[in-house]
């Protein structure tokens, strides 16, 4: 069974930096991406960043060029990357993992099918 275990997310002030990892386990697929995901209260989960198999990043037009998603294969770790950070980026941030060829955009959660708890973040102004 896949398991995913975020950390890293705190309260920072707007235009600080923090790094976000996920650890995960219990692979048994030759091919995996990942992505992560974030979900304020009242809003729906919505993508982040995702990293395919092949090394191929994507990100949400809101966070371009301020996050940085990357992938470290030997540790089995994912990490996310944000600097200048904003209040609107304040939510519970969620790591995701699927195995073998992705099963729709990288920003759809239908996707992956294995989630961590989440970490928060929280940026004030």
């Amino acid at each position: 069974q896949v398991q995913l275990e975020e950390s890293g997310g705190g309260s920072v002030q707007a235009g600080g930096s923090l790094r976000l990892s996920c650890a995960a386990s219990g692979y048994t697929y030759s091919r995996v991406y990942m992505g992560w995901f974030r979900q304020a209260p009242g809003k729906e989960r919505e993508g982040v960043a995702g990293i395919d198999s092949n090394g191929f990043r994507s990100y949400a037009d809101s966070v371009k060029g301020r996050f940085t998603i990357s992938k470290d294969n030997f540790k089995n770790t994912l990490y996310l990357e944000m600097n200048s950070l904003k209040p609107e980026d304040t939510a519970m941030y969620y790591c995701a993992a699927g195995g073998g060829w992705r099963r729709g955009p990288w920003a759809a959660t239908s996707a992956y099918n294995y989630w961590g708890q989440g970490t928060q973040v929280t940026v004030s102004s």
